[in-house]
């Protein structure tokens, strides 16, 4: 299909993208495992898990629309559900972040964690329906919602990494000072 054919190098770049950030976020979370904080899988399950899921999502989204599709159809029904399925994950996450007792959420965080990947996830619902009708505009819809989950993956990313950094690992006290792998004074 022609209109999906002028999208090749935005998806090569964002599926890229959203597959190298993944493996970034796992090498991160490998490194923070050693000393995990109190209550940490309640809050990872809110805050990092959502997180790889964006990022996977972007990348599900830039292989699907890199595929061979005789027509605008099947692939719009699977983006559809996407959205759909990422909708309730979103109401999930909000749930999940209420609940957890290790971070009291801010205004910023309810937009990165909950808003912006709703929002993502709600593009990707609605342009599915006017995609055999308005196939161009529906692709700059999908192309729009991957990279506000690539964007807000980014952001949580480093949020989760800074705050673990510059929060938790001053809280820790001395112990801060140690190498994690060795236990040596670094």
């Amino acid at each position: 299909m022609s209109e999906l054919n002028e999208w090749d190098s935005f998806y090569v770049i964002v599926g890229s993208s959203a597959g190298a950030l993944i493996g970034l976020q796992f090498v991160v979370i490998t490194l923070i495992a050693a000393r995990p904080p109190t209550r940490a899988e309640e809050a990872g399950a809110a805050f990092i898990t959502p997180t790889v899921v964006h990022f996977s999502t972007s990348l599900l989204l830039s292989a699907l629309l890199r595929a061979p599709w005789s027509t605008i159809t099947a692939v719009a029904v699977l983006w559809g559900i996407v959205g759909g399925c990422g909708i309730v994950y979103s109401l999930v996450i909000a749930r999940r972040m209420r609940t957890q007792p290790s971070y009291q959420p801010g205004f910023e965080d309810w937009l990165f964690h909950v808003l912006l990947p709703a929002v993502a996830y709600a593009m990707l619902l609605v342009s599915a329906f006017g995609a055999t009708s308005r196939t161009r505009e529906a692709l700059f819809v999908v192309g729009g919602a991957t990279l506000l989950l690539l964007f807000a993956g980014i952001h949580n990313a480093w949020d989760n990494i800074a705050y673990q950094v510059f929060v938790k690992m001053r809280d820790m006290g001395p112990e801060r000072g140690r190498d994690i792998g060795s236990g040596k004074d670094v």
